[in-house]
């Protein structure tokens, strides 16, 4: 007796509830293939938008997601399961939740416009809100820089959005001088010059290198030498630079004067 009444219980809930669980089923797949469709194609649009690959995944992941969480939502409303209440706490539960994550949303909103806008790309050098630094990796939440000295900043994103932004690119240009004696050859010293950014393997032939008489010092000419090179050799490229100016002057006897200063003793009787 027992088995009989199990068997009309389950035949009676098929009877009953059949056409729900087969029409959710058959929502849930048709939502799980939507969303792996829209998946790749949003892969696809995002790679063609040269997005780097983990926000390219997690962006994938969200939107499918979002599809399958609409299926099931549709799926549970073939069982009677009331959606709009459901809804309604989502929400709620949501805005609570926002609420207690200013800063968490506000880094992922402006990760996803620094990815999208593109203002800097991973390899460039960038300067704001007195921080600088070559970029090593643009996540959602926040964007880490490193210095010259392997030291690394981790910037929040939304405190980069909105503010002023000096981006120098893959390259920079480097700010160089040096100063020789008035009675040196000029035309000697900037062959010298322009002979050593030829064939100095760190410097950049495009953009060309600007060199030339910056100032009439009290007891030099300055030459101004301003070379471009790419942005990891920004340091090693200074120093190899001047190191060579040393040497190459010293070789062919231009002179780098010392500071002179002419005192006069007031009130003494020249002999």
């Amino acid at each position: 007796m027992q088995v009989q009444q199990w068997q009309n219980t389950i035949v009676t809930f098929f009877i009953t509830y059949g056409f729900q669980i087969v029409g959710a089923v058959i929502i849930l797949v048709v939502g799980g293939l939507i969303a792996r469709s829209l998946g790749r194609l949003t892969d696809k649009w995002l790679t063609k938008h040269h997005l780097e690959p983990p926000i390219r995944l997690l962006l994938v992941r969200v939107v499918k997601l979002l599809l399958f969480g609409l299926a099931l939502l549709l799926a549970l409303d073939k069982f009677g399961v009331q959606i709009t209440p459901l809804i309604a706490g989502l929400s709620v539960a949501g805005v609570g939740i926002g609420l207690a994550a200013q800063g968490v949303l506000g880094n992922v909103l402006a990760g996803l416009t620094i990815i999208f806008t593109k203002p800097f790309r991973v390899g460039e050098y960038i300067e704001l809100a007195s921080v600088y630094g070559q970029v090593t990796a643009i996540e959602l939440f926040s964007t880490t820089l490193l210095h010259s000295d392997h030291s690394r900043v981790v910037i929040p994103n939304r405190k980069i959005v909105g503010e002023i932004m000096h981006n120098y690119g893959g390259i920079r240009q480097l700010s160089l001088s040096v100063g020789i004696a008035y009675g040196a050859n000029l035309k000697d010293a900037l062959a010298t010059i322009h002979q050593i950014l030829d064939t100095n393997p760190r410097v950049l032939k495009d953009p060309a290198a600007v060199v030339g008489i910056s100032a009439l010092a009290d007891s030099s000419i300055t030459i101004s030498i301003c070379p471009w090179v790419k942005v990891p050799d920004f340091g090693p490229a200074q120093l190899e630079i001047y190191e060579a100016i040393v040497e190459q002057f010293r070789a062919r006897k231009i002179e780098i004067p010392f500071r002179q200063y002419e005192v006069r003793l007031l009130g003494q009787v020249s002999g």
